[in-house]
């Protein structure tokens, strides 16, 4: 039997390559002779670039400027011509203890560094997984380090940080990279919030980030002249469906760039290998901290199990709680589910020993399918 083994993180608990050798041992208790191929998976947030390591990326680090303006050193990945970047290593809100005045300052600036240092290493390729952000800056800090001028009324370069942007007045792109017009750069984002207004990244995001009301106010207004700018610079409209993930990262560079915005799970399982490894099994197990409903939007285990369903391969899975009923479970091609409250005495035992209640649920979940 060859069984593929794709869980995302177990928040809290284990991540996704943890998760995945915790299952392994389960499915070797029950299938002594079995293929096992273990192959994480992400969806562009926490966890992208473990994924990538360890589907046999070149691990690479940089020096850059983190979100406040503190030198971090940052890693990423490259295989062959394509890179792959996790934005939170540069400018990620665990990098900050997240305050009203960390969102009006926080900077993308770091991550730009990290595209400018894929270029150096000849990636074309370029794989942006912005989840975990700490910045409201409409990815301008990492325009900026690519070579943009964002200038005052004076000519002056305004301030870093989404506020800084208030006093935007117009843009030099003379000086951006020139290497970016050749370079495929896709935003791994799922989440489809525009830009501005009750359902733009500061009404949504920013108070995960420190923002209060008056930070928030500041950073609409930001975000809003930021939007103009561009729209004027570029002619593109940029308070578009998924330009508002990441503290609007992706607006900036829809507008300068030939940037992409695409689900990240797709990205991802590209990158990984995770296609290919479906193509030659029996059985894949995935699974997650919790099989809710925000699973069926795009999250990374039901989109493991749409793929191997569509290929004829059947799927179970195991997650610390699954909230979704066996008719939603089964729609995915999911034939058997087991959470690890079903096998461990108390919720905290199943989050303080989550990989021995992982190992036990799948042997227990096998057993029975």
């Amino acid at each position: 039997m060859r069984v593929v083994i794709a869980p995302d993180k177990f928040k809290g608990s284990l991540s996704a390559a943890e998760a995945a050798a915790a299952m392994g041992e389960g499915v070797l208790a029950v299938y002594p002779d079995a293929e096992v191929t273990a192959v994480p998976v992400a969806d562009g947030g926490e966890g992208t670039l473990d994924a990538a390591l360890l589907a046999g990326a070149e691990p690479r680090s940089t020096r850059v400027r983190g979100p406040l303006g503190r030198e971090v050193t940052a890693v990423w990945a490259l295989t062959g011509d394509s890179a792959l970047i996790e934005t939170a290593r540069a400018s990620g809100l665990a990098l900050l203890e997240p305050t009203p005045e960390t969102a009006l300052s926080a900077t993308s600036y770091g991550c730009g560094e990290l595209i400018r240092a894929a270029l150096d290493n000849g990636a074309r390729t370029i794989i942006l997984g912005i989840g975990g952000s700490a910045m409201t800056d409409g990815g301008s800090g990492a325009l900026t380090a690519l070579g943009l001028k964002i200038l005052d009324d004076a000519g002056t370069p305004v301030p870093p940080g989404g506020a800084g942007l208030l006093r935007a007045a117009s843009l030099d792109a003379a000086g951006l990279d020139p290497r970016l017009a050749g370079a495929d750069l896709r935003i791994a984002a799922d989440v489809t919030n525009p830009l501005l207004g009750p359902e733009g990244t500061v009404s949504v995001f920013s108070s995960q980030k420190g923002a209060d009301a008056a930070a928030q106010a500041v950073l609409e207004e930001a975000m809003r002249n930021w939007a103009r700018l561009l729209e004027s610079a570029t002619g593109v409209d940029v308070d578009i469906p998924g330009a508002g993930a990441a503290g609007g990262f992706p607006s900036g560079f829809l507008a300068l760039t030939q940037a992409s915005v695409n689900p990240g799970f797709e990205l991802l399982s590209a990158f990984t290998g995770l296609d290919t490894a479906l193509t030659r099994c029996d059985l894949v197990l995935t699974g997650e901290g919790s099989l809710d409903e925000q699973s069926r939007y795009g999250k990374a285990p039901l989109e493991v199990a749409v793929r191997a369903r569509d290929a004829g391969i059947p799927v179970v899975a195991v997650a610390g709680r699954i909230t979704l009923t066996p008719d939603q479970l089964e729609e995915y091609g999911i034939v058997a589910a087991v959470s690890l409250l079903d096998v461990a005495p108390r919720p905290q035992d199943a989050m303080d020993q989550a990989a021995k209640y992982v190992s036990w649920a799948t042997r227990r979940v096998l057993e029975g399918a």
